[in-house]
């Protein structure tokens, strides 16, 4: 049985599970106090609920910028000087397409080009104010950050745009990727909250501005210390953003109870309201009932997503780092593991070595014996080094019939492991092939061993390792040269 039919079989127990719970506690809930209702269970497992949800809906955008963030396409291209344009178009557009966000663009720090999935837009400036946002987003430290602003790229539609830096894997920054929201989704989403749960649902700013309502009027104009009633307790909400809070007021002798929730993707404030009388009529039957039982089943709908989540995350991890032939790591792992052997070095001044191999007459090979032959020697090679070298070392293929080896001692470890596996690699092959010189091909390597210098780099390190192992090519091959 698949883990995704697991997972399916386990939600559809939850929900069953959760809506029998829903019928036996409905059988004592009439009872209820009304006023310990709203305050205690319906209005604070509402905002629960809403705020799960809500987060649900903008992880996804922050999800997807991220994605983007770390495309390998988006990294290259602009790595690769942006020559061809309609490519990050067309990247563009099929990221609006395939998840429907409004707008998805990329900005690039070194031609400041605006590209967005209509094409390029413009160029970013700081005498422009309406691109204040880009330059106050580069100057900061975080990873992404939602602002709420106009949309040139639509006739200056209202949007919620999620910014996500761009920055290759030396850590080098390339520009500012990500989506936009309309707001007046956003505004639909909150005024659908708000008829399935009967209340007034919004978010505010940490000042107090309301920045998204089912009245998109009030965006961005009202601020809650303004507000009839509401501005009896707005200090003390402000205050109280960092932690879930309760709050009773009256509007024109109406009782009315709010509760907040502070959304730290956004830095904005949930903001939950009911009326006394509105509780009255159906509060008590239809949220207490979905509710209590609601929260519940989205905490373990939640683990349950993150487990998934997880499971395929390490799939593709693993996917991105094996040569497809081989099952060795590649040359994009190797590049990671070098890292961590220099950042070791640097620390403690641990050793180590590389060993570059390749194997000799290849070409020739291939040629007598055909490519398919050739692949299996290449596994069978890829196999005798993984059982010569040791667990503190780590094999890679290199790229095409070389392969690469960090070795865990200095060099002279390294010429014992490199003869370890030059011995264990000689063997003859026969092809089936009606040439007289392909009934027995010799299998051999050539290895070049170099050891790490302060100030080395892999392209240093490699380069020597590369030329020692030309040198044992000079000499007669199959042999393993110092560099």
């Amino acid at each position: 049985m698949s883990i995704r039919l697991k997972l399916i079989m386990a939600v559809t127990a939850i929900l069953v599970g959760a809506f029998v719970l829903i019928s036996l506690f409905n059988y004592n809930v009439s009872r209820k106090n009304i006023h310990d209702e709203i305050v205690y269970s319906a209005l604070p497992l509402t905002r629960d609920n809403i705020y799960s949800e809500i987060q649900a809906g903008i992880m996804r955008p922050i999800f997807v910028s991220s994605l983007m963030a770390n495309d390998t396409f988006l990294q290259d291209w602009t790595a690769f000087g942006e020559k061809d344009p309609d490519a990050i178009q067309r990247y563009l557009s099929e990221i609006q397409d395939e998840y429907g966000f409004f707008s998805s663009f990329f900005v690039s720090v070194s031609t400041r080009n605006y590209y967005y999935q209509g094409g390029i837009l413009k160029k970013v400036s700081e005498r422009d104010r309406h691109d204040d946002w880009y330059y106050d987003f580069i100057n900061s430290s975080e990873k992404y950050d939602l602002i709420v602003d106009t949309n040139e790229a639509a006739s200056n539609i209202l949007t919620i745009f999620i910014n996500h830096r761009v920055q290759d894997h030396a850590g080098k920054f390339l520009g500012v990727t990500g989506v936009g929201l309309k707001m007046d989704k956003v505004s639909k989403l909150l005024d659908s909250f708000s008829k399935k749960y009967s209340k007034q649902i919004y978010l505010v700013d940490l000042s107090g501005i309301v920045q998204a309502h089912s009245d998109v009027d009030l965006v961005g104009k009202t601020n809650i210390k303004n507000m009839p009633g509401l501005k009896d307790v707005s200090d003390r909400l402000l205050r109280s953003s960092s932690t879930p809070a309760m709050f009773e007021f009256s509007v024109d002798g109406v009782k009315e109870y709010l509760t907040t929730r502070y959304i730290p993707e956004f830095e904005w404030i949930l903001v939950v309201q009911q009326s006394e009388q509105a509780a009255l009529s159906a509060a008590r039957d239809n949220l207490s009932r979905t509710l209590m039982v609601g929260g519940g089943a989205t905490l373990l709908i939640l683990s349950l997503s993150i487990m998934t989540i997880n499971h395929f995350q390490i799939r593709l991890e693993k996917q991105a780092g094996t040569d497809a032939l081989t099952g060795v790591a590649n040359r994009r792992l190797f590049e990671q593991r070098f890292e961590c052997a220099m950042n070791d070095h640097r620390r403690s001044g641990k050793q180590f070595s590389l060993i570059l191999l390749d194997i000799d007459d290849f070409k020739r090979i291939n040629d007598l014996c055909g490519h398919l032959k050739g692949d299996t020697i290449i596994k069978d090679i890829s196999a005798a080094i993984s059982s010569a070298v040791r667990d503190a070392d780590f094999c890679a293929r290199w790229g095409g019939d070389e392969f690469i080896i960090l070795v865990d001692g200095k060099v002279d470890i390294a010429m014992n492991v490199a003869e370890r596996i030059r011995s264990s690699v000689y063997n003859s092959y026969k092809c089936s092939t009606a040439s007289p010189e392909a009934e027995e091909i010799k299998i051999t390597v050539s290895c070049g061993v170099s050891e790490f210098q302060d100030g080395d780099s892999l392209d240093s390190l490699a380069l020597r390792a590369d030329k020692a192992m030309y040198e044992s090519k000079i000499r007669g091959k199959d042999q393993v040269v110092g560099g």
